[in-house]
């Protein structure tokens, strides 16, 4: 095992680590540190991803509440994203994981799923105010 096959998932791991250490320590629901998002900035719509930011300060407030009312979409990701860089790291360092194997249509599932979501957050629903981003 080179330290070479190492590099990616570490370096991954780096930087998410930092960016989440960062979001949780600076306060993104003040428009200060963060920019706004492009769409948000320009139409006024919510993106699959508007309140991700939001969410990942929650989290690190172990406020689940708080974090899936900002994008609930990406609070329900988040264990799979943890689990699917966890399998990468383990693999890299030789470990002997299980391989999973994902569905074929998972993707294209994953792309509609995301739309459906950015579609209903925008419309005009009374009482569905949970899956907007709370940011005006």
């Amino acid at each position: 095992m080179t330290l070479a096959r190492w590099i990616p998932p570490v370096g991954v791991g780096l930087v998410v680590a930092a960016g989440t250490a960062y979001t949780g320590l600076a306060d993104p629901n003040s428009s200060d540190p963060f920019p706004l998002c492009p769409l948000k900035a320009g139409t006024g719509w919510d993106c699959p991803a508007c309140g991700a930011l939001r969410s990942v300060h929650a989290l690190c407030r172990l406020d689940l509440a708080a974090a899936a009312d900002h994008n609930l979409l990406f609070v329900l990701a988040v264990p799979f994203l943890v689990l699917g860089y966890a399998l990468w790291l383990g693999r890299t360092l030789g470990w002997q994981l299980p391989r999973v194997s994902l569905p074929r249509g998972l993707y294209p599932a994953l792309v509609v799923l995301a739309l459906a979501f950015a579609v209903v957050r925008n419309l005009p629903i009374p009482g569905q105010a949970f899956l907007g981003s709370d940011i005006s």
